[in-house]
């Protein structure tokens, strides 16, 4: 268990026959979440993010629990859905509105939107992700799925979080895509502290990128894996329950 914790599950039940858990992330930490699809990790990743009630016990950031989502933005945790279109993107609106939606108030002088503010916060996104955006006032709808994904983290960036929490990030996108947000994410981690939880349905991602895995199974915490322990064979019998 890191001794520096930032985020923290306690006694925390997904479904009321389900045994409690623990856990702890610290700053600049990257966890993993796998299992098969509907055993448990998105849930758990949405209760961390305040989008989800436990069936037991509570989340906590440095130390206070957390009420709901609001508090958990406002305390400085930001969440990037799995389905961009459905619950991500604003299909109508420019791909700079996009960006800026859940931090207007950054962009306000005077009691005004000021237009320079919001594209020079944008334009720092966009070199900082490589988000390939030629006109930043057409609508999200004519990028790639790759660049509608580089906006919403983007997005989720300028709320200046101290933990992210990423759900199956790189579906959907190109390989080239996908490494570019593994840079960023390795980035956020190790130089700027950020704690990141991270589910993946890739297995493959998620033993690039993480340094210990959740591995659930029928809505609970079936095994915890680090180290040497931490391998495709181990996470895959874990997901089934079968010993590695």
């Amino acid at each position: 268990m890191p001794s520096d914790t930032l985020l923290e599950a306690r006694d925390l039940r997904l479904r009321p026959e389900a045994e409690p858990f623990d856990e702890r992330v610290a700053p600049g930490e990257i966890v993993g979440l796998a299992g098969l699809d509907g055993h448990g990790q998105e849930a758990f990743l949405k209760t961390l993010a305040g989008l989800a009630r436990p069936a037991a016990g509570e989340v906590r950031l440095d130390g206070r629990p957390l009420a709901g989502f609001r508090q958990a933005v406002a305390r400085g945790l930001a969440y990037v859905p799995r389905d961009r279109r459905a619950t991500g993107i604003f299909p109508t609106l420019s791909v700079l509105d996009n960006f800026a939606i859940a931090t207007a108030g950054a962009d306000t002088r005077l009691g005004f939107i000021a237009p320079r503010r919001r594209r020079s916060r944008f334009e720092a996104h966009v070199r900082r992700l490589s988000i390939n955006a030629p006109d930043w006032r057409a609508p999200i709808t004519t990028l790639s799925g790759g660049n509608q994904q580089k906006v919403l983290l983007a997005r989720a960036l300028a709320l200046q979080p101290r933990a992210l929490l990423l759900n199956d990030p790189t579906r959907g996108v190109d390989v080239a895509t996908r490494h570019v947000l593994y840079d960023v994410f390795r980035g956020l981690a190790a130089e700027e502290g950020l704690a990141l939880v991270i589910l993946s349905s890739k297995i493959e991602e998620i033993l690039a990128l993480c340094g210990r895995v959740l591995v659930f199974r029928e809505q609970a915490l079936a095994a915890r894996l680090g180290g040497a322990d931490m391998t495709g064979a181990a996470v895959i019998a874990a997901m089934f329950g079968r010993a590695a």
